[in-house]
């Protein structure tokens, strides 16, 4: 069964969860602050990381990135705040997904085991963009000198899924159930801040894309 790691601050949500997650034979480990996570994550990995923002001493922002440093196991953030700067800073600390407290234990559960089940499309042909090469069957990406380009299992997901529409125009709505998980119904600047965080990998001038396109209007395609 997959781990959990639970870096969460208040005890009682911190227990509620460990509890519900354990209920659903999930291996559950938890850390009060972001310096006992990681440390808890760096002697035993977990395969999803449900993080609380607003933690004493190393923020939840500090976490995360700390963990997606180390891997790139799916992240999930809490927060009570909602302002679209904090969305954008948790997202670009590394963090695959952003859930607002007071929240549903159900819903993030929901979340998580949606996260577990994204793999990557294996069956996908290989292609060009530009100087890198995109490999679906091992996963990776290389550059020309047979280097490789490290992206997140999020990143690779949106990437090789825009690519399986050979030019076609993906909805953010589209993008969200995709990549994030079928009857997922999340928010949108989830798409556009990932979409922002894989350009300043795959093109050679992300404030001019050419590869990863905007359609206005209409959502985001990728030219080959």
């Amino acid at each position: 069964m997959a781990r959990i790691l639970i870096v969460e601050d208040d005890d009682h949500i911190r227990t509620a969860l460990r509890l519900m997650f354990e209920g659903e034979g999930f291996d559950v480990d938890d850390a009060p602050t972001g310096e006992v996570g990681v440390a808890l994550f760096a002697r035993m990995a977990a395969d999803v990381a449900i993080v609380d923002v607003m933690l004493p001493g190393m923020s939840g922002f500090e976490t995360c990135q700390q963990l997606r440093d180390a891997s790139d196991l799916p992240i999930v953030i809490v927060s009570a705040r909602d302002e679209t700067v904090d969305v954008v800073l948790g997202l670009e600390s590394g963090a695959d997904d952003y859930v607002t407290k007071p929240f549903v234990p159900e819903e993030l559960l929901a979340r998580v085991k949606a996260h577990l089940r994204r793999r990557p499309d294996k069956s996908a042909k290989a292609f060009t963009l530009g100087e890198l090469q995109v490999v679906p069957d091992e996963g990776v990406v290389r550059h020309r000198d047979g280097t490789e380009l490290h992206l997140t299992s999020t990143e690779f997901r949106l990437l090789t899924d825009l690519a399986s529409m050979n030019g076609k125009v993906l909805s953010r709505e589209d993008l969200l159930e995709r990549v994030w998980g079928y009857d997922y119904f999340g928010d949108s600047r989830l798409v556009d801040v990932h979409i922002r965080r894989l350009r300043t990998k795959i093109e050679p001038d992300p404030a001019n894309p050419t590869y990863l396109v905007t359609v206005r209007g209409a959502g985001y395609k990728l030219v080959l």
